[in-house]
């Protein structure tokens, strides 16, 4: 019985309660610090469990490379120009500068080491855990439901997402502070004082700058002062005075929110991020909003058929599967608020969820997916607390069957850690994880046009050329896909259905900047035809629309060489290697130019900046052997023309040249 009436007290009796109330005995606030820190190693020893497969993980094609392998500024570290970067640009559509900083460190401390990139990502989703147990064992002394609810969140596959991709470090890392401004919160709450609640004006600034998800927190704090804390009861009515004072005491949060809200929608609407109701009706976003609800539950009672992406059914307002999604939604909700007084966790729990998914459940359409797994990172939080606590309700009378149910819980975990090692498989590369969107969703452009991106990178370009095809059948005006079509075209030796591809594109693309690549391949593909002039222009118009598109820059640099304009030239290589410092190619062309303007020594650094870059780049070890014959230094010119065959034994210029500083060699003379 003792142990019965312990149950009772830990999960009726909260932190943090009216103060017009009796305080809780210390048992209940309190619990052993010994079984707490034990708890926190289990949650850590878990997520390493479920999660360890990504450390011989790489980075995915799908927005990684924006984010870091492709980012000139994520790859310079913490410099003063990549943070002030980081602080003042909108790429990606979002001003998050905190998520640039966190991937800046990470290449500062292990380059380009996915697996260590993977770790951060993984251990500040174990802290997440943690801090979740630890702040609900402080607002409800509920040890076990307290644990419960972080294991679930710690375990569950919907997360994997959030944890496995590294573009989508602002999720563990935004909710981070989430956490830590309500601990902080809690803390000005219980003390009052001016301390924690500056942390927690500080900690929401930071959890803003990571990701704006963070908007919808004021409101959380509001539904933890009815649940568990007992600052506020329902019903509302005549609580007006209570309600004013609990608002006001949040005014800076509500006021960041707001502005918050504002700056990301600008920033997204210049990025092109935004759709428009012509693409995506007012009607057809809520019908799709109500269908969300209710697969994201479905998903986190059964999750299955997990995709990185899933697109738009495009289903109607008054479709009858949209009557039946509201319905439900609307029975749920009323039932919730019916049991406000009687089970308050289930009344916090669904509007915490609910809540918390507006941002994101496309009544502001952002991309085109129709909703994502990472999107429930913090809003099934309720419905972890809405099961643990419900459970342990129904069984507070009953030793045998809390057994049964703590027996189950265990069960239950130990099958989602199965499972969230197995969804994070499908993330190891870009084949796994677009070929399991295509096994598990319907009418995937998105996922046929990346698996055709990865093919085509295998050089399986005929197979890629197949999934382009499909993507284009799904989605005629996906103008990226008519993009990445004329590359594989061209690779397929098809010039002329290429150039009409990119063309094609150019006039689906709504954004000038997004046209840079697209403009950038149709001057190559007119190139390869010979028609330089023409190329010209638009690698002109390349740089124009995206002065930091290196390769447009190092493209227009060659056709001005090929036509004489050797001065240009050489400026164009010059601001590709200030944005791609790393890039032998570049190098080895600007080595060229200068060695054809007879300025050799500086060609020759050049092209030995090439071949220290890339050692295997034979025709930089020709040109620099070229430029090393006409100097005089033929014994130099030797070894460089013998290092260029040894890496490419059918390079017949070099062989050719060998023979000629072979032959002055012998004649002590200098070759022509």
């Amino acid at each position: 019985m003792a142990r019965t009436k312990r149950s009772r007290a830990e999960s009726s009796r909260p932190a943090f309660p009216d103060p017009q109330k009796a305080a809780p005995p210390a048992a209940a606030r309190r619990p052993r610090p010994a079984l707490v820190a034990s708890i926190a190693v289990a949650l850590i020893v878990a997520v390493l469990v479920s999660y360890g497969g990504l450390l011989s993980g790489g980075f995915l094609l799908y927005d990684d490379t924006a984010y870091v392998t492709q980012n000139i500024h994520v790859h310079q570290g913490l410099a003063r120009s990549s943070v002030s970067w980081a602080f003042t640009t909108t790429t990606a559509a979002n001003w998050h500068p905190l998520t640039w900083l966190s991937h800046m460190l990470d290449v500062q401390l292990f380059g380009l080491d996915a697996g260590r990139h993977h770790l951060i990502s993984i251990l500040l989703h174990a802290l997440n855990a943690i801090l979740l147990f630890l702040l609900l064992v402080r607002m409800t002394g509920a040890l076990w439901r307290s644990a419960f609810v972080a294991a679930l969140f710690a375990l569950h596959p919907l997360h994997v997402e959030s944890v496995a991709w590294i573009a989508e470090r602002k999720d563990v890392l935004s909710t981070l502070f989430w956490l830590l401004t309500t601990g902080a919160w809690l803390a000005y709450v219980k003390s009052k004082k001016t301390a924690p609640y500056a942390g927690m004006l500080a900690f929401f600034a930071l959890g803003l700058m990571a990701k704006p998800m963070l908007v919808t927190l004021p409101f959380t704090l509001l539904l933890l002062d009815y649940w568990p804390l007992q600052r506020l009861a329902f019903p509302l009515k005549g609580r007006s005075a209570e309600i004013r004072k609990l608002v006001w005491e949040k005014a800076p949060l509500f006021a960041m929110s707001a502005a918050s809200c504002i700056l990301t929608l600008l920033v997204q609407r210049t990025g092109g991020a935004v759709k428009t109701a012509a693409v995506f009706p007012l009607a057809q976003r809520t019908a799709n909003a109500a269908h969300a609800y209710l697969s994201y539950l479905g998903k986190t009672f059964w999750p299955h058929t997990l995709a990185v992406f899933y697109p738009h059914a495009h289903t109607g307002l008054f479709a009858p599967s949209t009557t039946a999604a509201f319905l439900a939604l609307a029975c749920i909700t009323a039932a919730t608020l019916r049991l406000w007084k009687k089970a308050p966790w289930l009344t916090f729990g669904w509007l915490w969820y609910l809540g918390t998914l507006v941002p994101v459940i496309g009544f502001v359409q952002v991309g085109d997916q129709a909703m994502a797994d990472r999107y429930t990172y913090v809003p099934l939080i309720g419905i972890f607390i809405a099961i643990a606590w419900g459970l342990a309700e129904a069984v507070k009378t009953h030793r045998l069957l809390r057994r049964c149910i703590a027996a189950t819980a265990a069960m239950l975990l130990a099958a989602l850690c199965i499972v969230t090692r197995v969804q994070t498989r499908y993330w190891s590369d870009d084949t796994a994880l677009f070929s399991h969107a295509l096994q598990v969703t319907r009418d995937n452009a998105v996922a046929h046009s990346t698996l055709g991106v990865v093919l085509y990178q295998k050089g399986r370009t005929k197979e890629a050329i197949a999934h382009y095809a499909e993507a284009l059948r799904i989605d005629p005006n996906y103008a990226e896909v008519h993009n990445n079509l004329g590359l594989a075209l061209v690779a397929d030796g098809r010039l002329e259905a290429a150039i009409a591809q990119f063309h094609e594109a150019l006039q689906l693309l709504p954004h000038a900047k997004n046209a840079g690549k697209a403009l950038n391949n149709l001057g190559a593909a007119l190139v390869k035809l010979n028609r330089v002039p023409e190329a010209m222009v638009w690698f002109q118009q390349a740089v124009q629309v995206d002065p930091d598109f290196p390769e447009a820059q190092g493209n227009l640099g060659d056709a001005l060489a090929r036509i004489g304009r050797l001065e240009d030239a050489v400026e164009h290589y010059r601001e590709a290697l200030r944005l791609q410092p790393d890039s032998a190619k570049t190098l080895d062309s600007l080595g060229v130019a200068l060695a054809r303007l007879n300025r050799a020594p500086e060609a020759m650094e050049r092209f030995e900046q090439a071949v220290r870059l890339a050692p295997d780049f034979a025709q930089a070890h020709y040109d620099l052997a070229i430029t090393l014959a006409r100097t005089g230094r033929l014994e130099d010119a030797r070894r460089r023309f013998q290092k260029a065959l040894k890496i490419n034994p059918g390079f017949n210029e070099a062989r050719i040249g060998l023979e000629n500083v072979e032959g002055a060699l012998r004649t002590n003379r200098r070759p022509d």
